[in-house]
């Protein structure tokens, strides 16, 4: 077997760090015991911008914000189904993640953060969205493990009744609100439909081949 070699750590605020290993060409980031991320199982993160993108037909020149940049595998099929003037802001709190996505992950990188269509800003998608009106055609939130938080407390206020209004306030009319989760959460769908939001819950699986976990993606389109 292939040993899993520790690339480097990197510090969350208010959480404890992630750490990056590489095992052969895989990579994983972990956070203590638990594998958040890796190069072998994506598929989710693809669909979550593929299925998004698909949801915005007819729109020229959308901008979408991704909120935590993982891997990029979202932003990169994002990419590759937008047009050339659309616009997609990544919003990433954890500097050591963009740190090995240009570093030890540059051939996963595959050149998307020097896209033209691309800004890349640090700090709290949480945040941005407050700051924000009526400026996105999509938000697409993969942070942490989803509304059932992991990584810190501080992200599970993005699935609360507050994060929801700010999200739906930094949509535009008839935006989609795209939410990744590594479970199911009844309860979380009903908060989004409290939160004027129509709601389409989408299994999908953790492998592009179809194969792994079973991972959810809600769609919530601003009613």
């Amino acid at each position: 077997m292939i040993p899993r070699e520790l690339i480097g750590e990197a510090e969350v605020p208010g959480g404890p760090p992630l750490r990056l290993f590489r095992r052969g060409s895989d990579f994983m980031i972990v956070l203590e015991r638990n594998e958040l991320m890796s190069t072998r199982m994506h598929g989710s993160e693809v669909a979550l911008g593929t299925m998004a993108c698909d949801r915005l037909a007819g729109h020229k020149s959308p901008h979408l914000l991704i909120g935590g940049y993982g891997m990029g595998y979202t932003l990169r099929a994002v990419l590759g189904q937008l047009g050339p003037t659309a616009r997609v802001t990544v919003v990433e709190l954890v500097p050591g993640i963009m740190a090995w996505a240009r570093g030890p992950m540059a051939a996963v990188t595959a050149g998307c953060l020097d896209d033209p269509r691309v800004t890349v800003t640090m700090g709290d998608v949480g945040a941005s969205m407050a700051l924000s009106t009526a400026q996105y055609d999509a938000i697409l939130l993969d942070v942490d493990n989803g509304p059932d938080g992991l990584t810190r407390a501080a992200n599970n206020g993005l699935y609360r009744p507050r994060g929801l209004a700010d999200a739906r306030n930094a949509l535009r009319p008839g935006g989609i609100l795209a939410v990744w989760s590594a479970a199911p959460d009844t309860a979380f769908g009903r908060q989004l439909e409290r939160g004027g939001f129509s709601v389409e819950t989408v299994k999908v699986r953790a492998r592009e081949t179809g194969k792994g976990a079973t991972h959810i993606i809600w769609f919530a389109t601003k009613r």
